[in-house]
């Protein structure tokens, strides 16, 4: 049976930036709701909710730890918070979860930047929040400065529902607007017992100035209050906690207090400012999800009797339990033993174990109702942002979105016996924490770990090595520098290899430069048009004219072997290239042929067959890789048309001049005379294939 109603329940985060009292306050709530029976120090790496080594080592917080104590007949549910900004993702995935937030700012700094982030994120999610002005005996302190930045800075409404009595070493509580008291602690130590009194001669006329500031603000939001301000009646506390509370879920304003949490003044009642203006599940809107086959919108309100839904916000490795997952119950009951279904991986899993979590101490619990924050364990596929329902009643919430990486180093196990030890781990690392990536870099072939920040990263490799014995290197990436061309250049090369009684010769020239129209459709990196040309060597013996592939293998062997080259129209009719297939024109009537290859030994008419095969009409498709002429009239394709390739994707910008294939055969000469073309795929002499060139590929990079 649940032993506290849903409407008592509240489930709240601490967030400010780091060195504001986060953790501190924390402490004294747990002190005071008698959690604890020790006060712990941050600065002596006792507190309860800093428990990792590193935590206490370093007096900061580091990942996100959960807790439940009891207030006034009342459940609270507290997650404590990072303030460092490279574990903001722990705070992004907490107040994905919660119904309501304390804001702490310290009395001194006001509203920081990081201040500034966690409200941010906060105001993402809508998530009703107080502020809670902590430090109020340190030198120098300004509550006043905070409360106008609050506006200024993050646009917020801050209504005061407080006064502090007194500041800097003078401070010994605070008085209370609505209730009409002071609340005094004295020089006490502890801060357990504290004196209510009415409100002072001295400070009687502060009190109703600000008093009536605190009614008007309110009046602005409730009729009937405005109805009993303005004829002057007495507005009893109730309905003023009652309107400060509607105001507070509605996000119209958020109440303002003041306290000392290292001096032990201010948290009771903050206390009750947690239990009287932050909502409790029933005051927040249903969950909304959507189907996992239909993609139709689904709700859950939250009541035990609605089927089960929650949201799994944490990952975390135990060494003893294994994989645990902390989740969010937003509707219905689950015991131990029942099978859930992971809707987001579509698998379904039992409930081996449940577990109420204070911070690393674990209770084992039967059942789970709507509102909790509870832990279960043993669920091996599990990970951050499933969704876990009912498997007749099926719903996926939304995910939880977290920021990229920000820094990345290399990092390399210090043994090669370290290597499996070292992906292991980082494998579990990678599953705890979603901000932290592996990448491989394909330029350098370094191994990279991407994280939030140097801290982040220093972090990961203490734990790496105290848990899982690992000793690993972190370093700096090599970086990959790449060039581009500053101006036209030109080169020549040539092919010669003498292999038994054949030989083989070849030879290149190509041209680059820049392009200078920004939407010449060139797909070269750094816009870099190619252009190929290429020379007719001088030889002995009978010219007989080379072959282009036609067929769509050998097409796609010199697709494989050389780059795709961008051919200036001129370029091809000074060279006498205009009627090469690809080119997408035809050459003249009459035209002997093209010099288009090494080994070339001087023009010859085509036969029949072939000189249909290249005077087909320009634009009509001659297989892969070969130029087309784009959408419009068809006919001759004119100097300095645009032409496209068919593999080329529908949205790709043509440019101007040919588009074709630099694929240049090679021939073989024999003692007795020049040889057949040898085909690129075949081993024996072909009259249809070429023998395709590797030509050193200039590449900008």
């Amino acid at each position: 049976m649940r032993s506290t109603s849903i409407g008592r329940v509240r489930n709240i985060g601490i967030m400010a930036r780091i060195d504001a009292g986060k953790t501190t306050t924390t402490e004294r709530i747990l002190y005071f709701t008698g959690m604890t029976h020790k006060i712990g120090e941050v600065d002596d790496g006792t507190a309860e909710m800093d428990w990792m080594v590193q935590e206490k080592e370093r007096g900061i917080t580091i990942t996100s730890a959960a807790t439940t104590c009891l207030w006034n007949g009342h459940r609270i549910n507290i997650i404590d918070t990072p303030g460092h900004v490279d574990f903001t993702a722990e705070v992004e995935r907490s107040l994905r979860v919660l119904d309501g937030a304390i804001a702490i700012l310290c009395g001194v700094g006001g509203v920081e930047p990081q201040s500034e982030t966690v409200w941010r994120q906060a105001d993402k999610y809508r998530v009703p929040r107080i502020v809670y002005i902590n430090k109020m005996d340190r030198v120098g302190v300004d509550p006043e400065r905070a409360i106008h930045q609050l506006k200024a800075r993050v646009a917020a409404n801050p209504l005061p529902i407080q006064l502090p009595l007194g500041r800097e070493d003078g401070f010994r509580g605070v008085i209370d607007l609505v209730e009409g008291r002071e609340l005094d602690w004295g020089q006490a130590i502890l801060g357990t017992d504290f004196v209510t009194r009415d409100v002072s001669d001295e400070h009687r006329e502060e009190f109703e100035a600000k008093r009536q500031e605190m009614l008007e603000m309110l009046s602005e939001t409730d009729d009937a209050l405005m109805q009993k301000y303005l004829d002057g009646e007495d507005i009893p506390p109730a309905e003023i906690k009652s309107v400060i509370r509607r105001g507070t879920i509605g996000l119209r304003f958020v109440p303002v207090l003041f306290g000392a949490s290292f001096r032990n003044k201010g948290v009771h009642p903050l206390l009750d400012a947690i239990v009287d203006y932050l909502p409790a599940p029933p005051d927040i809107p249903p969950v909304t999800g959507r189907h996992p086959k239909t993609d139709a919108p689904e709700s859950r309100p939250p009541s035990d009797e609605a089927p089960f839904s929650a949201l799994v916000f944490k990952i975390m490795n135990d060494p003893f339990i294994g994989n645990l997952a902390y989740f969010r119950a937003y509707s219905g009951k689950a015991k131990v033993g029942q099978a859930v279904y992971n809707s987001t991986k579509g698998e379904e899993e039992k409930l081996s174990r449940l577990l109420e979590v204070h911070a690393n101490k674990r209770k084992d619990v039967r059942e789970v109702y709507a509102g909790d924050i509870a832990a279960v364990g043993g669920m091996k596929s599990i990970s951050t942002g499933d969704t876990l329902c009912v498997k007749n009643h099926p719903l996926v919430l939304e995910a939880i979105g977290f920021p990229e990486p920000v820094i990345s180093a290399t990092i390399e196990p210090k043994t090669k016996a370290d290597h499996v030890k070292l992906a292991n781990a980082l494998a579990k690392f990678t599953r705890e924490d979603p901000t932290l990536r592996i990448v491989q870099d394909p330029m350098t072939g370094q191994t990279l770990l991407k994280g939030m920040g140097e801290l982040h990263l220093e972090i990961l490799m203490d734990r790496m090595e105290r848990e899982f014995g690992v000793r690993a290197n972190l370093g700096k990436p090599q970086v990959a520098y790449k060039e581009t061309l500053q101006a036209e250049a030109e080169g020549e090369g040539k092919y010669v290899r003498q292999a038994g009684s054949k030989g083989q010769y070849g030879h290149c020239v190509l041209a680059v430069e820049r392009v200078r129209r920004p939407d010449a459709g060139c797909r070269h990196p750094e816009g870099v048009r190619r252009r190929c040309r290429e020379r007719r060597p001088r030889g002995h013996g009978r010219r007989r004219r080379g072959r282009l592939p036609h067929d769509g293998r050998q097409g796609d062997a010199g697709r494989r072997l050389l780059p795709r080259c961008r051919l200036v129209s001129r370029r091809l009719q000074d060279r006498g290239l205009a009627g090469l297939p690809g080119s997408g024109r035809q050459g003249p009537p009459g035209h002997p042929g093209t010099r288009h290859a090494a080994g070339d030994r001087g023009p010859r008419r085509l036969s029949r067959r072939h000189r249909r095969r290249h005077q087909r009409p320009a634009g009509q498709d001659r297989g892969h890789g070969h130029a087309q002429r784009l959408p419009g009239p068809q006919g001759p394709c004119p100097a300095g048309d645009d032409v496209r390739l068919r593999d080329d994707p529908p949205d790709a910008e043509p440019g101007p001049g040919r588009i074709f294939h630099g694929v240049f055969p090679v021939r073989e000469d024999t003692p007795s005379g020049p040889g057949r073309d040898r085909g690129p795929d075949r081993g024996t002499d072909s009259p249809s294939g070429s023998r395709i060139e590797r030509f050193k590929r200039h590449e900008p990079t």
